[in-house]
């Protein structure tokens, strides 16, 4: 979901860029934006190239709504881009991406650091200084200490908190007796994070990693008090460190933050506060969310996933309508992932058959047609540094191969078929309606593939991302989605390819890949200070991931987005999966 960027920004010259791209944004508005939100706005793509409707107003409500649940809110319990974008309006991480435009929106920035980190001669220690002055929303002050406990929190305890990521886990040196995490070792802590002093954080790596300020931007880093930690309910009483905090939450159902009063600007250059309430509405069908956004009622669909087939097709017949759009790649794919260790899918011939069986052509159809996403071939998608173009289970017109795919089977024993599950979301219908195109090519070559959906807040925790589960349930194939944790080729494969990031519940690595060769180039690259060196290592990463035939890429993903003309402050940005950057959107 992410492009490259390698030059990070002070925070005084991403408040500078944060006004010059909206003056200039401003200075393109055709002023012809109604509360009605039917059209005019700055034009098709207008948010892709600067900051539409930008202003300094304050008040109304912002409207946010999503299909489904999120996995949690809870910044340090949660894997899904829309949620790390989300998450900053009440938790700030060490450092994060400028909400601006383009390239511009693709850098880092320092938020609780008062700069980037600084990084030892040998690579291993990364210290951060966080900013004066930062307090809780009950007046509290934030220390260093309350990120170094984060950090433990969604690293260490994966019985409670299992959706995010495990890089610092993977990554920092452990304890002489490994920790066991903060519930359960009450006294102690990660030794490999210091805190000497409340403004002072320091981390302590096993190897050198050049992508460790992209680490810290993730919204496990944003701090929370110890004493007001309560594991797997924290999520219902959030300690905000950001510009809004929760007035109340209903599992399922409904959030609503307000300001922050304890939110001081001065320690804070990117983030405006202009809304007196944010709503997030839940298990909104996707043709409401839509006619709410046309209707103006509603101002950010919160999954970013773009409009739904039918409300596609009405924009498009509309110029009005079609100049509120947004149409861009996110550094994101589309892809079905074969499980490695379920049988016959454990024998690669049997793999080989469901990738030539696939016929892309319709799955693109599926999905939206080609303002969707491009046909794709590799595991890394072209706006990615280390994408490099070739095909290794190539057909005809990209419209599958049945005869391949039968010489496949005939290879691996299977000439009599194959009976397996394919699993999918329930919120997203055309996931659904792709699987459903999936089912009939593989009927084609005797791979007989029954659809079971389940809902997208559980899909990683309890269904698809639990390898018991898939097992148990005869899940040989997954529908999935991924976009870059950061904009590099480590970002974006490491925890879908590498086997050591493989776990019993909110797995990434759907197919279970645990190939050493992988794994060992991922550790080369991730300790190589050559950019250039690295981002060939990462393309040899996808050769090789491709040539184990785990996962059949689909689409390079494009979002296809409309925004409210009520709606100010409206950016996209690929640092979270082409989605409007959510820190700042206001209303008319």
């Amino acid at each position: 979901m992410r492009r490259s960027r390698t030059v990070a920004l002070t925070a005084a010259a991403a408040a500078a860029v944060l006004v010059v791209t909206g003056c200039t944004s401003s200075s393109k508005d055709t002023g012809s934006a109604s509360s009605s939100g039917t059209g005019g706005g700055s034009g098709a793509n207008a948010a892709t190239k600067g900051i539409v409707n930008a202003s300094d107003k304050k008040g109304g409500t912002v409207t946010y709504e999503m299909k489904g649940t999120p996995d949690s809110l809870d910044p340090g319990n949660t894997y899904y881009a829309y949620i790390y974008n989300f998450s900053r309006l009440y938790a700030r991480p060490l450092t994060t991406f400028n909400p601006a435009p383009g390239e511009e929106g693709n850098k880092l920035v320092p938020d609780l650091a008062e700069s980037m980190g600084q990084v030892s001669a040998d690579g291993l220690t990364w210290t951060y200084k966080l900013r004066k002055g930062l307090k809780y929303d009950d007046g509290t002050p934030i220390s260093s200490k309350d990120v170094k406990y984060a950090v433990e929190r969604s690293n260490y305890a994966l019985d409670v908190n299992s959706n995010g990521p495990v890089y610092f886990h993977d990554l920092l040196v452990d304890n002489a007796t490994p920790y066991a995490g903060p519930y359960k070792d009450k006294e102690g802590g990660l030794d490999s994070i210091e805190t000497p002093d409340d403004t002072t954080v320091v981390f302590h790596l096993k190897q050198p990693f050049a992508d460790f300020d992209y680490l810290v931007s993730a919204p496990q880093t944003a701090p929370v008090p110890q004493a007001k930690d309560t594991g797997s309910e924290y999520v219902k009483k959030i300690v905000s460190s950001g510009s809004y905090k929760f007035e109340s939450y209903e599992d399922g159902k409904q959030a609503v933050l307000v300001p922050n009063t304890n939110w001081d600007p001065s320690t804070d250059p990117i983030r405006k506060q202009l809304a007196d309430k944010i709503v997030l509405r839940m298990n909104i069908d996707q043709s409401t969310i839509d006619k709410d956004l046309l209707a103006g009622n509603a101002q950010v669909d919160l999954v970013g996933g773009g409009v739904d087939p039918q409300t596609q097709a009405q924009i498009l017949q509309n110029q009005k309508l079609k100049a509120s759009t947004d149409n861009a790649y996110g550094g994101r794919l589309v892809y079905m992932a074969i499980n490695s260790k379920l049988a016959p899918f454990d024998n690669i011939e049997c793999r080989k058959a469901v990738q030539y069986a696939v016929d892309k052509v319709s799955v693109q159809t599926a999905l939206g047609g080609p303002i969707r996403g491009q046909i794709a071939n590799t595991v890394l998608p072209p706006d990615i540094p280390g994408h490099q173009d070739f095909n290794t289970y190539e057909t005809k017109d990209n419209k599958g191969d049945e005869a391949k795919a039968k010489e496949a089977l005939k290879a691996c024993g299977k000439e009599g078929g194959i009976n397996t599950v394919l699993s999918a979301r329930t919120e997203r219908a055309t996931e659904v309606a792709a699987a459903t195109s999936i089912q009939a090519a593989l009927k084609k070559v005797g791979i007989n593939a029954e659809i079971q959906q389940y809902p997208q807040g559980k899909y990683l925790q309890d269904s698809a991302g639990s390898p018991q589960f898939a097992a148990e349930h005869n899940i040989g194939l997954m529908m999935m989605q991924w976009g870059a944790d950061w904009p590099t080729g480590y970002g974006f494969l490491q925890q879908i390819v590498d086997g050591r990031t493989i776990k019993p519940s909110g797995n990434n690595n759907l197919a279970q890949l645990d190939n050493p060769a992988v794994n060992k180039l991922l550790d080369d690259a991730a300790i190589n200070p050559d950019k250039t060196a690295r981002e060939k290592i990462y393309g040899d990463v996808d050769k090789k991931v491709m040539d184990q035939a785990v996962y059949v890429p689909l689409t390079y993903f494009k979002v296809f987005l409309y925004r409210p003309d009520n709606a100010t402050n409206v950016v996209s940005t690929s640092a979270f999966s082409g989605e409007y950057d959510y820190l700042n959107i206001g209303v008319k």
